[in-house]
């Protein structure tokens, strides 16, 4: 546990890329959390991710 709390500030970076490789990788190929996104919004990422 001692080193969770000393080394938090890495490890909390490396989760919120994680997080953000994931979202744009769910974009990307259209995934859940993509689905769930109101049509317009779908389409205009879509856009971008083309």
């Amino acid at each position: 546990m001692k080193w969770i709390s000393k080394n938090m500030k890495p490890l909390l970076i490396f989760i919120i890329i994680i997080f953000f490789i994931a979202g744009i990788l769910d974009i990307k190929y259209e995934g859940l959390f993509f689905q769930l996104l109101p049509e317009s919004v779908q389409n205009y990422l879509a856009d971008i991710f083309k």
